[in-house]
């Protein structure tokens, strides 16, 4: 038996628990059988599937009202919660871990745990029992000396825990400085010379109830404010793989950089036609090349060539590998690290101009309704005649004289572009297709790469135009392997929670607006209300829902806040009620596409997932079997998933962190702002133009006493009834930068005259 019909058979049993003792009579285990059963018991605890209680009884966890497995996500005031997967049912939200429990493990830890208490209202507590899978085994801080010996202070202030370096392990001869961009070299010849430093050290022992964590220095960093440090920082703060291992960097040495004359023959050639890269202006490597025609019957052909990436790396081999373990490249602002070795991304697998290369292509015949009337998959082999630049072709199609006239031969092509975009767009909005119109900060650096403001990121037609010709490419192939049946890789966006619709339909009931999802249905849930004491009370715990929402309810919002003040705020606040989209084995269809079936296909050198529906789309052209499995699939899905979260963490968190330096200067200074979320604490602005949110504290607010009204989420004056609500424009002053915290604080200005004032510069 394997674990996991083991596990299933629990499952079935009367409150999914069974003893050693009836698991080896039902299931006949004796002798060697035995011996198994206890090694598969052992391995479902390990992994938290199973908890044992202390009658020696084995629970599964998933259906346990006592037991629950989760990430632990610890807060820096030392208490944490419990992420629990799957979430218990009949709790509302995370469980509560004190600080006395918290601290018997380290933040982002897998960790099984006990309820040991529940209230009316589905809080619950809980304490841990087992620490599953740790999150760090290496971490990065500043090096400290003190009276009690050297330590690692850790740079994320969720992890509390110390790390104890011991005496011989501040220096191994391995601990050699990271590449400093310039930087002077460090003179490391004592633990003193580390003092202040930052570092990356291997723990070589957890923390626990007898003693501290320990651990050896492996990396010096630089100084806290060395340039470009950051981004060291935040590569190994979230485990970001970063350097190339030796084997991977030797089989990227002996890549091809131009293609045989016996490939070209097995392919399809489309080097006669005009076919084009769009990309931003600072792009390395690029994965997609399109081309668009008017047919004569009045539809379009449009042909989307993905860079084949397939050819070059095979499955197993040392490139593919590391491929995996990565899982997506990282966008840092002012440095990449790549899934590839720069001999693939940016040179044989990108599809530069003037060159062949080889691809995989998706042939689609679009009417003029944007509904596909044919199709047709196949390698082939393209040489790029421009790499075009988003701004480049915006300029062009508005009509820039100098732009028309150096791409003369093109511009009926990008012309065909745009109207057969805006075709694919009214589709989708037809369909009900969600599109959120918010605006991205893009960082700009001077000459010697220190950061000087913050902009809106460019969004012109071009990118529309790129939007909309990789939309339906994804959409094609994912259909395609649906309607085959091969097991495959979905990109699927889940339908949200009816909780957080709710909580958002309360939020724009202020504004007067709402999705119009109807009435609220009721359902009741068995609850048990536990006390350390023993005593349980049974109860009902009634949880409202609302009946399913659709992406039309969305989209209908959307079109009207269009040009409104509360848009901006409105829109932000409807993305937060959303689930985030990830990668599954199962089609679960895509809510903010309103697409029934969705893919990531179109960028093969910077997504894992990209590369392994490459593979199976080549296998279906070379009629061979499906080269993966569900459980394959699964796994892969899953890990995906984790390392573009990863990605995303570590890019949001960089950005926050370069936007808190470039704040440092600016204290005194006034800015215009957005008021996007209240609490009994205060409320957080957001800087207009700047994209830089920070707190006002309620006691801060002049001339009266505030107070936090929860059933509105406004803050009120009791003497003069001054509100201040979500979607308020105020004046701020930025008082304090937190560098600790990480955090920005602002007073407001317009009712205080009296407050020392500098004035934002007009040239900011």
């Amino acid at each position: 038996m394997t674990d996991k019909e083991l596990l299933e058979h629990i499952c079935r049993l009367p409150h999914s628990q069974a003893s050693f003792k009836q698991l080896v009579r039902e299931l006949g285990a004796k002798g060697a059988a035995r011996e198994d059963l206890e090694q598969a018991l052992a391995r479902l605890r390990r992994k938290g599937e199973l908890a044992e209680t202390r009658s020696g009884r084995f629970v599964a966890t998933r259906f346990s009202r006592d037991y629950a497995a989760g990430r632990l996500s610890v807060h820096r005031d030392g208490y944490g919660f419990l992420l629990a997967d799957p979430p218990v049912e009949g709790l509302n939200g995370d469980l509560f871990l004190p600080p006395s429990e918290a601290q018997k493990a380290m933040h982002g830890d897998r960790v099984l745990v006990r309820i040991v208490r529940s209230g009316e209202r589905g809080r619950a507590e809980a304490e841990i029992v087992r620490i599953l899978e740790r999150a760090h085994a290496e971490l990065v801080g500043e090096f400290r000396l003190t009276r009690r010996g050297a330590f690692v202070i850790p740079h994320d202030d969720r992890i509390q825990q110390w790390i104890r370096i011991p005496q011989g392990m501040e220096l191994p001869p391995e601990a050699t400085p990271a590449h400093r961009l310039g930087a002077a070299p460090l003179e490391i010849h004592s633990p003193q010379d580390l003092d202040g430093l930052i570092v990356q050290v291997e723990i070589l022992e957890y923390p626990h109830a007898a003693g501290e964590a320990t651990g050896r220095v492996i990396e010096v960093l630089g100084h806290p404010d060395d340039f470009g440090l950051d981004v060291e920082i935040m590569i190994r703060k979230h485990h970001i793989p970063h350097r190339f291992p030796p084997e991977v960097l030797e089989q990227a040495r002996r890549a091809p950089q131009s293609v045989s004359p016996e490939e070209l023959t097995t392919r399809e050639d489309f080097r006669h036609l005009n076919i084009v890269t769009i990309d931003g202006e600072t792009a390395r490597d690029f994965d997609d090349a399109v081309w668009v025609d008017r047919l004569p019957n009045g539809n379009f052909a449009l042909q989307v060539h993905i860079a084949d990436v397939s050819h070059y790396v095979l499955p197993g081999t040392p490139i593919d590998r590391e491929a995996l373990r990565r899982g997506t490249s990282v966008y840092f602002p002012d440095r990449a690290v790549p899934m590839l070795p720069i001999e693939l991304s940016a040179e044989i697998c990108s599809l530069k101009p003037h060159v062949d290369r080889l691809v995989l292509s998706v042939l689609l015949e679009i009417d003029r309704q944007g509904d596909i009337v044919a199709q047709r998959f196949t390698r082939g082999v393209i040489r790029s005649v421009e790499r075009m630049t988003y701004t480049q072709v915006h300029l062009l199609l508005e009509g820039d004289p100098a732009q028309r006239e150096r791409y003369q031969p093109l511009v009926p092509l990008f012309e065909a572009m745009k109207e057969l975009a805006g075709i694919l767009n009214r589709r989708r909005m037809r369909r009900g297709s969600i599109d959120f119109d918010l605006p991205e900060p893009l960082i700009e650096f001077d000459e010697f790469g220190e950061m000087v403001g913050l902009r809106r990121a460019p969004r012109n037609i071009a990118h529309r135009i790129i939007e909309e010709f990789m939309l339906a490419a994804n959409e094609a192939v994912a259909t395609h392997l649906e309607n085959l049946g091969w097991p495959s890789i979905y990109r699927i966006h889940e339908p949200p929670d009816a909780k957080r619709v709710a909580d958002f339909e309360l939020l724009a009931a202020h504004f007067g607006y709402s999705l119009g999802v109807g009435p609220v249905a009721v359902r009741r849930y068995p609850h048990v209300d536990r006390h350390r004491d023993g005593r349980k009370v049974r109860k009902d715990l009634l949880l409202e829902e609302r009946v399913a929402v659709s992406s039309r309810h969305y989209q209908k919002l959307i079109q009207k806040l269009e040009g409104k003040p509360e848009e901006r705020i409105l829109n932000y606040l409807m993305l937060r009620s959303l689930k985030q989209a990830r990668y599954s084995e199962n089609n679960c269809g895509h809510f903010a596409l309103a697409a029934p079936c969705y893919t990531h296909f179109t960028s093969p050198i910077r997504r894992y997932p990209d590369l392994v529906v490459h593979r199976i789309l080549s296998r279906w052209l070379d009629g061979a079997e499906a080269p993966f499995s569900a459980a394959d699939l699964k796994e892969i899905a899953e890990d995906n998933s984790f390392t573009e979260r990863r990605a995303a963490e570590a890019e949001r968190e960089l950005v926050e962190w370069k936007k808190l330096k470039f704040m440092a200067d600016r204290v005194g200074q006034e800015f215009p702002a957005l008021i996007i979320q209240t609490a009994k604490y205060g409320f957080f602005v957001e800087l207009e133009n700047l994209f830089v949110e920070g707190l006002v504290p309620i006691e801060t607010l002049p001339q009266d006493r505030f107070r936090y009204r929860e059933s509105t989420r406004e803050i009120i004056g009791e003497r003069s009834k001054r509100v201040f609500r979500i979607g308020d424009r105020v004046r701020v002053c930025l008082d304090r930068v937190h560098a600790v915290e990480k955090k920005l604080q602002f007073s407001l200005v317009e009712d205080n005259p009296t407050k020392r004032r500098r004035k934002l510069p007009r040239s900011s």
